[in-house]
């Protein structure tokens, strides 16, 4: 990937250059940021200083954390009222849990640079007609990895097909990746897959599988549907792959740096991730699988379609924010062209219209960087976003605790699925949704 490597280069040298129009326009100004953390995200972080030297402000990082850790603090804030802060890590599916806390973007934007981003993800960016977040090139939808060598060896083929009654090939379906998860698994050596274990993390791939099967998670009105025989299907994928020993003993503590540094520990044979993974699983210096990674589009549940949970992640101003034309500068140097060219160059997918042609471009060089996109434009094309419910990260704090009890085996997943529906229930109604 020499290719985007001087790629990414000649596009530091061109943002240097657009830069220095903006000189010293925000001398003397320090900002605070909470951003999110992980490998995936530092190369964006990197290229700051570029932004303070062309214009004279200062980033102070007051907190680096998982987003799951950031919501908690972000409400820890509002309810303290210690939102002076400037600039935040946001997502599709955390933001609207914040309504008083970010500022519109509209007018401290120029309207041509928010021009450029897909209509669709401004869409769900804008709340109550307030353009809440910039969206990053981190879109976010999940496809399939494997180590392809697993596939090539003649032994697995021909006793996988003794065992199973049919050829040894990468899984489009999710039953298809449970046989093959099961026959791959080694432990404590090596495993057919893995999830995430906790927090929304599970509660998103539960989702996402109860709408492969043919369910839902809520109805209309956002009461629960998931405890339903498709919501019972769903999660008996995770708890049978759990009793199988087919996924690690702690799961059901991992979230995402977990599953992508698993994978590339060289231990996991299947592995449904973000595509921000992929220039990572592809790096000799940082993975060993490298070389040795295939992407296939999601699998398709018992209903014929794909899981595809998405959203995307974003930058946003604070409302109290005291020099919000600076922070808002940032926010748009972090999401433009240049800057999701960069972010791309490793794998995650861009928000803007124009990045999509360019990286489209540079993948005709790249066997490996072709596949991937071909793998996630596909799942793209069916992905669904979250219930546009306020309440998603609440519900999903009542039901990872039972989604775990079943895993775990200290409740059927009958009775898992009736305790989570009834809390959920409980919740929605008390905050006078229906």
């Amino acid at each position: 990937m020499k290719h985007l490597a001087h790629g990414a280069s000649a596009l530091v040298l061109g943002l240097v250059c657009a830069s220095t129009a903006m000189a010293g326009e925000f001398d003397g100004v320090t900002l605070e940021a909470k951003l999110i953390g992980g490998q995936q995200y530092e190369a964006l972080y990197a290229r700051i200083p570029e932004w303070e030297k062309a214009t004279g402000a200062k980033v102070s990082i007051i907190s680096k954390k998982n987003h799951f850790e950031l919501d908690k603090e972000f409400k820890s804030d509002v309810a303290a009222g210690t939102t002076g802060w400037c600039v935040g890590s946001n997502h599709s599916s955390f933001a609207s849990q914040y309504p008083t806390l970010y500022t519109d973007l509209n007018g401290l934007v120029p309207a041509e640079d928010i021009a450029g981003f897909v209509g669709a993800n401004l869409k769900a960016a804008t709340l109550n007609g307030k353009l809440v977040m910039l969206p990053r090139a981190q879109f976010d939808v999940s496809a399939l990895y494997y180590q392809k060598d697993l596939y090539e060896n003649e032994e697995n083929k021909t006793k996988f097909k003794a065992e199973y009654g049919y050829d040894l090939a990468v899984p489009e379906t999710w039953q298809q990746v449970t046989d093959q998860a099961t026959f791959f698994a080694d432990p404590p050596n090596f495993y057919g897959t893995q999830y995430a274990g906790k927090d929304e993390a599970i509660v998103g791939r539960y989702y996402e599988m109860v709408v492969a099967e043919g369910g839902k998670l809520f109805n209309d009105d956002f009461s629960p549907a998931f405890n339903s025989e498709e919501g019972v299907r769903a999660l008996n994928w995770f708890v049978n792959l759990y009793k199988a020993g087919a996924v690690p003993a702690g799961t059901t503590n991992y979230l995402w740096d977990d599953l992508g540094n698993g994978f590339a520990s060289g231990t996991v044979a299947l592995n449904l991730d973000w595509p921000g993974w992929a220039g990572f699983f592809n790096d000799p210096s940082a993975s060993k699988v490298a070389g040795n990674v295939g992407v296939a589009p999601a699998p398709k549940g018992s209903s014929g379609a794909r899981t595809g949970w998405s959203g995307f992640h974003g930058f946003s101003v604070t409302e109290d924010c005291a020099n919000k034309e600076a922070a808002a500068s940032l926010v748009n140097f972090l999401t433009n062209e240049d800057s999701q060219k960069l972010e791309s160059s490793a794998g995650p997918l861009p928000t803007r219209t124009a990045v999509w042609d360019y990286v489209s471009e540079q993948a005709k060089g790249d066997p490996y960087r072709a596949e991937v996109l071909a793998a996630f434009k596909e799942t793209a094309a069916t992905a669904f976003a979250v219930p546009a419910t306020p309440y998603w990260i609440e519900a999903t704090n009542l039901i990872y605790p039972e989604l775990q009890a079943a895993i775990l085996g200290d409740k059927t997943a009958e009775e898992a699925l009736a305790d989570a529906s009834d809390e959920v229930d409980e919740m929605m109604q008390e905050n006078g949704v229906y």
